[in-house]
């Protein structure tokens, strides 16, 4: 029996493909519009990264490069998926979406977490992480999605009935794609808090950074709320959710473009600033040491007096005269108060006549 094919497809196209081209539906062909555009823009984002790699001045800007190109990467997955879910479910578009769904968001996320541990190091003044360890992280957070994914679809085809997916019960198989996704929801939720985090610490220009990633994650908790309760609480026809899931893709996909990609391109020109860092030697710099302005001459503390007389109240600091000086007047108030066998007030007021007169240099 021959299915009539829907306005604006071809008569041979199979039946699983109508959605493409369907003039009748239009859903189809709106969300495969904005997937191509969005796809073909994440590869302009690539190209342009890695035309941006020899131009960009700032080393902490420079070591995300690799982890935002991970990104982009999964962002064109995003958009690639979508087709998918345009596709009517079978035995080989189910395990796509089962798995893909999870592992490309997983890679978005983490790279998205990875950016803004970084950010929590370079917003406080601390040693900043590498590029490999970034990259690294990136990796290691969503390599567990990864296997999640690969141990449930391999249980439930059973290794061979790959037509497993489409024979479930709707409610069973919307229920199972949410369940498959609560390490996705980990990542979102510790992504959103770490990027809080980002705005404590004195170097105010790396907040901006922190910024996009926040707003980011608030927009994409949002999206991911509206399609899960589309999906599994309200009370649309069932027909409704392949669009459901093929728009959240789209939307989402474009908020990691709009809100991240491109605010972080726009920064990476940027030229490293030294109000962006700490001091170079801060960790050299002694820690218990009394500052002092200008030149000091020893000569002249309070420090050097003569032990006999820095501790009497009548021997008075002066910072411009010498010790001489202190011990000579010491001598002549003494003289004035006690009396002697021998007057020796006029021999101490010649020597300190002869002392404090000034010196000039022959």
């Amino acid at each position: 029996m021959t299915t009539l094919a829907p306005k604006g497809c071809r008569s041979n196209l199979d039946s699983r493909y109508h959605r493409l081209c369907d003039l009748a539906t239009g859903w189809g062909i709106g969300l495969e519009t904005l997937a191509a555009v969005g796809a073909a823009t994440s590869v302009a984002f690539m190209l342009a990264l890695l035309a941006l790699v020899c131009k960009v001045q700032d080393s902490n800007r420079r070591k995300m490069l690799p982890t935002q190109f991970l990104f982009l990467l999964g962002v064109l997955g995003i958009f690639g998926l979508t087709f998918a879910f345009i596709i009517k479910l079978d035995g080989g578009t189910g395990p796509t979406r089962f798995f893909l769904f999870g592992v490309l968001f997983a890679i978005c996320f983490s790279c998205l977490l990875a950016h803004a541990f970084h950010l929590t190091k370079l917003v406080r003044g601390r040693r900043p992480l590498s590029w490999l360890v970034i990259l690294g992280l990136a990796l290691g957070f969503s390599l567990v999605q990864d296997v999640i994914a690969v141990e449930y679809i391999v249980l439930s085809m059973n290794r061979t009935n790959v037509n497993i997916f489409s024979e479930l019960p709707l409610p069973r198989r919307n229920e199972d794609f949410v369940m498959l996704l609560i390490y996705v929801f980990f990542l979102m939720l510790l992504t959103f808090l770490v990027s809080f985090f980002v705005f404590c610490g004195p170097f105010a220009s790396w907040k901006r950074h922190g910024a996009h990633i926040c707003l980011t994650m608030i927009l994409s908790i949002a999206v991911w709320v509206v399609w899960i309760v589309l999906l599994l609480i309200s009370s649309l026809d069932p027909r409704w959710d392949d669009a459901i899931l093929g728009t959240a893709l789209v939307v989402n996909g474009w908020v990691f473009l709009l809100f991240y990609v491109l605010p972080e391109f726009l920064l990476l020109p940027k030229q490293q600033s030294p109000m962006d860092y700490p001091v170079e030697d801060a960790f050299c710099k002694p820690q218990h040491m009394k500052q002092s302005h200008g030149a000091e001459n020893k000569a002249y503390t309070q420090e050097e007096i003569t032990p006999g007389f820095e501790e009497s109240p009548d021997a008075l600091y002066a910072p411009y005269s010498t010790h001489f000086q202190l011990q000579v007047t010491a001598l002549s108030l003494s003289c004035k108060q006690h009396s002697h066998p021998r007057d020796i007030c006029p021999l101490a007021a010649e020597v300190g006549t002869i002392l404090m007169a000034p010196k000039w240099p022959p």
